[in-house]
This record gives C-alpha cells, sequence and structure tokens, in this order.
C-alpha cells in the first residue's frame, strides 16, 4: 500500500469518526419527546364547571353523629386539581324544597385536611331546626348529606376555590379562632402550615359549647404536643359537669379579644377567623376596636354569618330608585338601597337565583349583565367572567339588566 493510499484510508476514518461525533452531538441537544409527567397532569387537574366525584368513605367526628366527614375521589380517574389550605369545594344538588318543589340547590364546604393527592376531604355538621324556631325546616344540603350521601354515592362538585388561605409572611405569627364547624378551614391550614413551615408560630384557639361538639381533638392535641410553635386553646362556653376543668389546653368561657390579650404574646399578628354568625359579628369588629389593621383580620363567612362591609350598609334609602330588570324572570324591581346585595334583593322579591358561599367566592351567583354595571364594595375572590356579576356581592350604579 503506497503512503498516498495510506493517507487516504486515514482522512477517510476521521471524517467518518467526526460525521458520526456530530451526529450523536446534535442528537443530544434536540428536545426529547416524553409523554406529560405526573407533575404536568396535577397543574392542569383543576375543571371549570361541575365534576362527578364519588363518596370513597365517611366517618362520623362526634359521639352525636352529628359531624361528618366525607372523602371523594373523581368518577373520571383523573388527577385531583391541588388546592390552597382554607379552600373550600362547591356542591350542586337537586333537591325538593320544604314545599316539595325540585331546585337546583348549591353549597360550599370547606376542604378540612390538607391536600391529599388521593381524595377530598370535607366535613359537613347536621343543621337541625334553630332552637327558637322548630316550626323552621333543618338545614337541607346538611341533612341531605347526612341521611343520603353513603359510600358510592355521586356528588357533582366545582373545583376548589376560595381567598381563606394563609399568608406568606412565616415571620409574623398567625391566629386561627374557630367556632364550631368553622374548624375545618382552619384544622387544614394548622395541618399544612406545620407540614410545610414548621417554624411559622401558630395559635389555634377552638370554640365549643362543650366537648361533644368538638371534633379533630386527638390530632390537635397530637398537633400541640409534638410541636412547640403550634398553640392550642379549646374553650368550652357551657362545660358539662366534670369536663369544666381548665389545664394547659382547655379553657372555659368565649373566645373574645379579653383572651386573646391574655394568651397571646405582645406583637404583630394576623388573625383568621370562621365561626357562627354571633361569633363573627362580635369579634371581628372587636379586632378592629383592638387596634389590629384591617388587612391582618380575614374570616371566612358562608351564608348568614357574612360580615358586612361598612361600605355595604345604607343609612337611609336613594331618593331616586334604580330601576333593576330581571330578564328572564320578566319583572322589574325598584333598588331603594336598603338591600345589601343584589342576591338578598331578589331572594326577597322571590326570584330564585342559584347562590352558594353568599360571599363573592365560588361563582355560583354569577349572572350575565345585559346593560348597566354593578360595583363591588371589595374586589370578589372569584374570577367573573366579563360582561357577569356576581349578585352576593354586588350591588347596582345605575339602572340594571341582568339575565335572572
Amino acid at each position: 500500500m503506497t503512503a498516498l493510499a495510506l493517507l487516504g484510508y486515514i482522512s477517510a476514518a476521521l471524517l467518518a469518526q467526526l460525521s458520526v461525533a456530530i451526529i450523536v452531538e446534535v442528537l443530544r441537544r434536540q428536545p426529547t419527546s416524553v409523554g406529560p409527567t405526573q407533575a404536568d397532569a396535577v397543574s392542569n387537574a383543576a375543571w371549570s364547571g361541575l365534576r362527578a366525584f364519588r363518596v370513597r368513605s365517611r366517618d362520623d367526628e362526634d359521639d352525636a353523629i352529628s359531624q361528618t366527614s366525607f372523602y371523594l375521589e373523581p368518577v373520571d380517574g383523573q388527577p385531583l386539581a391541588p388546592y390552597r389550605a382554607g379552600q373550600f369545594l362547591t356542591f350542586q344538588f337537586e333537591l325538593a324544597d320544604a314545599l316539595g318543589e325540585v331546585r337546583p340547590v348549591t353549597r360550599c364546604y370547606s376542604l378540612s385536611d390538607r391536600h391529599d393527592p388521593e381524595a377530598y376531604r370535607i366535613t359537613v355538621k347536621r343543621i337541625p331546626s334553630p332552637r327558637d324556631r322548630p316550626d323552621l325546616p333543618p338545614g337541607l344540603v346538611s341533612n341531605h348529606f347526612h341521611d343520603r350521601i353513603a359510600p358510592g354515592a355521586i356528588v357533582q362538585v366545582r373545583a376548589p376555590s376560595g381567598a381563606f388561605v394563609l399568608d406568606d409572611d412565616a415571620n409574623i405569627p398567625a391566629v386561627l379562632i374557630a367556632g364550631g364547624i368553622g374548624i375545618t378551614p382552619l384544622f387544614a391550614m394548622a395541618r399544612d402550615a406545620l407540614a410545610t413551615r414548621p417554624d411559622r408560630a401558630l395559635h389555634l384557639f377552638y370554640g365549643v359549647r362543650d366537648r361533644r361538639e368538638m371534633i379533630f381533638e386527638a390530632d390537635l392535641l397530637t398537633m400541640a404536643q409534638h410541636h412547640p410553635n403550634f398553640h392550642l386553646t379549646c374553650v368550652q362556653s357551657a362545660p358539662l359537669p366534670g369536663e369544666g376543668e381548665a389545664d394547659r389546653y382547655h379553657a372555659v368561657g368565649f373566645i373574645d379579644v379579653a383572651l386573646l390579650r391574655r394568651v397571646l404574646p405582645h406583637g404583630q399578628h394576623h388573625f383568621y377567623v370562621c365561626g357562627p354568625p354571633p361569633m363573627m359579628a362580635s369579634l371581628v369588629p372587636a379586632l378592629r376596636e383592638w387596634g389590629v389593621a384591617g388587612d391582618a383580620v380575614h374570616y371566612e363567612a358562608f351564608g348568614p354569618a357574612s360580615i358586612e362591609s361598612a361600605e355595604h350598609v345604607v343609612a337611609a334609602p336613594l331618593e331616586t330608585p334604580i330601576d333593576v330588570q330581571f330578564a328572564k324572570s320578566a319583572r322589574t324591581l325598584s333598588w331603594t338601597g336598603e338591600d345589601t346585595n343584589l342576591l338578598d334583593f331578589a331572594e326577597r322579591h322571590g326570584i330564585a337565583v342559584a347562590s352558594g358561599c353568599r360571599s363573592g367566592s365560588c361563582g355560583s351567583c354569577e349572572t350575565a349583565v345585559s346593560s348597566g354595571d354593578v360595583r363591588y364594595a371589595q374586589p370578589p375572590s372569584f374570577d367573573v367572567a366579563q360582561g357577569h356579576c356576581l349578585l352576593c356581592v354586588g350591588a347596582p350604579r345605575g339602572d340594571l339588566v341582568l339575565q335572572a
């Protein structure tokens, strides 16, 4: 073999190696096509409208079997949408009212534990007729859950929503104040905070009538005993005989500013309050009177527990009434300013409108606006579609036409 031929073979070999190297490098830099990851699936798991869920199981949380947890899994088998502790689910049923008329009914229930990728949990308290008004019907949906919703039942659910969630400043202690079943979102907050931000100071005040009404007590005591930054005070207003002894985790009386002054260390706090109407109506204003900044007081209030904003309160009727037309109902009514919001206004005049949270969070009362404009004392947490409004927290600026 001549030197020239040998040189040719060497050059060809080098060229081949160089070509392979270039091809490998190009392929290495090409984006790899892969299927969707679990993270992608979870991030896209939120849904619009109603989604069918099956009740996997139910657990009674108290001896009276008046507060029951329901575990829900999606019928379609797709991933659950993640949520922030403190948010709620919105349920829709077709139920007969006290007059026997079947109608759509919407209710919101807080998610009562931190996120579980396998199932959602809500905890529902059976609402009886008022003690002072036994002639009034009991809670329609809560009793339906307790009496009719067994494992295997299918319920229609909207995706988690709500703005009642812990702030992100772990340097400021959080004070969680629960009354009765109002413990559910706050229990979820506490569990999530201890798992994700255990260094943050948490104070949980949990008020009940007596120990029979207390739920999650064993879990709460375990949390307090194992987490030095979690401080628990369970308050009974009417303890049973032999159960009124105060100790490190229990007190007798009511949750009020006097108790908070006595227990909380001096300094700045963020307050989160959820409870029955009398508690909400007294405690939230009292915190503000104590000097707590408005943006440091957060509360969740469904239905009659709503705390009215000063901007919603009208001292006297309007001099010139506003015409509000409910187009689908073929009725035009005079808004005089004496109603807090359009939902109350519609219901007072016998116009049936879907509703849920009554606090601008769930979107159940979202209604198309044909003409006119709606004002809000505070921007609702629900993302309202263009050309629509939320009746539960809205009031007309002027003449208004609604598709309701």
